[in-house]
């Protein structure tokens, strides 16, 4: 067995078979978990005439989703490391998708309120717990990229949400509105997805049947030797992970970000509407486009990280575009197609920005202490979720314009770029 260890060719086909068994289904996991998510930035345009609610009520309603989301991040993330990742996974998304369903029949803001918060504690263990579970299977030097494909499920999941938004926002089957039907057509198949968790995932390594044992016994061993590395650096306990400087680092970088992402995943089609006056439909659409160039810069930054081994830049600079991207937004005045070049520009950055960030914490701190500040970060991070969409509804309800609320968005992504360049972080290579 030590002879097999040696050899490159054992590991390269273990990063291989492991590649082909997980990262596929982990991605269109996360595309169902994204379309469950965002899909109310697509059915709010016929949903806020529909229901008549003002941009306040949908502002305060697409945050709310992360008042449920940020409470059960850690006991997610604890529960992946320390029971069952697939029994968790799956059971993460069948009450979600099943929750999501229930929005299809809303009437009153306070119903809206009530299934936004209860979506988010339903998906609040998913993220965190992929991430950690990720952990378990990839080696550090091979973290970003591997990330970087399941998280490219993000922009991806937009790209297909808008033609399929496009699609029901016209139809009114059963005497329902085609914004009903997105919740309902998007929240089904989380639910069957959950189901068929349990016969795709393996919680270990070890208990990975379709490995070679001697692939089994490469992964588990380089893993092992990554832990033990990681455990003779005092401080890094589970319990201390949540006062190191550099998960604090991390954290408010999360948050920030997330508060410009969030305000625009939620708000794009909206201003986009109102500045062009084209149909929800076209709108629709044309809000896909600037995740194209997301899902490019994702892999691109993700691969070009673990060629160079290096981290911090490659999560800093991509957020500094993102806040070039937000100021353009904000003095674009009245042109649709300057605003949505901007707003490409602020997707591409975000999202080259996400697989190298969350590759850091596993790189910082042993097992339990990782699964602790990857809920930690998230959890504060996701609060940012909250401030950026009632942000935009607040502050666009008092002013009648989104200059002022967009501007705001680009600072928030600069002092997280800024923030970036701190963390204390080895280079894989």
């Amino acid at each position: 067995m030590a002879s097999s260890l040696l050899r490159p060719d054992v590991g390269d086909r273990a990063v291989k078979r492991i590649a082909r068994r997980l990262l596929p289904f982990l991605f269109i996991a996360y595309i169902a978990n994204y379309l469950d998510r965002a899909n109310v930035a697509f059915a709010t345009l016929q949903m806020s005439q529909d229901l008549h609610f003002s941009d306040r009520v949908f502002g305060l309603g697409s945050g709310i989703f992360f008042l449920g989301y940020v409470l059960l991040q850690i006991p997610g993330a604890l529960l992946v490391e320390r029971w069952s990742a697939r029994r968790c996974i799956s059971g993460i998304m069948i009450v979600w998708g099943m929750t999501t369903v229930l929005m299809a029949f809303i009437r009153t803001p306070g119903q809206f309120y009530a299934a936004r918060f209860l979506v988010g504690l339903a998906e609040a263990g998913f993220f965190p717990g992929i991430i950690v579970y990720l952990s378990h299977w990839t080696s550090y030097k091979d973290r970003a990229l591997a990330t970087a494909h399941f998280m490219a499920a993000i922009p991806i999941s937009f790209i297909i949400a808008a033609p399929l938004a496009a699609w029901l926002l016209r139809v009114h089957w059963f005497g329902l509105h085609g914004w009903r039907w997105i919740f309902i057509a998007e929240g089904i198949p989380s639910a069957v997805l959950g189901i068929i968790t349990i016969f795709v995932l393996s919680d270990r390594p070890r208990d990975a049947r379709w490995l070679a044992p001697e692939e089994r016994d490469w992964i588990v061993t380089t893993l092992e030797s990554e832990k033990q590395l990681k455990s003779v650096t005092p401080g890094y306990e589970w319990w201390r992970a949540l006062k190191q400087r550099d998960v604090i680092l991390l954290s408010l970088v999360t948050f920030f970000a997330y508060t410009g992402n969030y305000g625009l995943l939620f708000w794009m089609p909206t201003i986009l509407k109102r500045l062009s006056g084209f149909p929800d439909s076209k709108i629709a659409l044309v809000s896909g486009l600037p995740y194209l160039a997301a899902f490019a810069g994702m892999l691109l930054c993700g691969w070009h990280s673990d060629l160079t081994g290096e981290r911090r830049w490659h999560v800093a600079l991509p957020l500094f575009i993102s806040g070039a991207g937000f100021l353009l937004a904000s003095v674009a005045g009245a042109s649709p197609w300057l605003t949505l070049a901007a707003f490409t520009g602020v997707m591409f950055g975000y999202y080259s920005f996400l697989a190298c960030c969350w590759a850091l914490p596993a790189a910082l701190l042993s097992e339990s202490a990782a699964a602790t500040a990857i809920g930690v970060i998230n959890l504060v991070g996701s609060s940012g979720g909250f401030v950026g969409p009632y942000l935009i509804g607040y502050l666009s309800s008092r002013t009648g314009s989104f200059a002022i609320p967009l501007g705001l968005l680009a600072v928030s992504m600069l002092i997280s770029g800024a923030l970036a360049t701190m963390p204390r972080v080895p280079r894989s290579r």
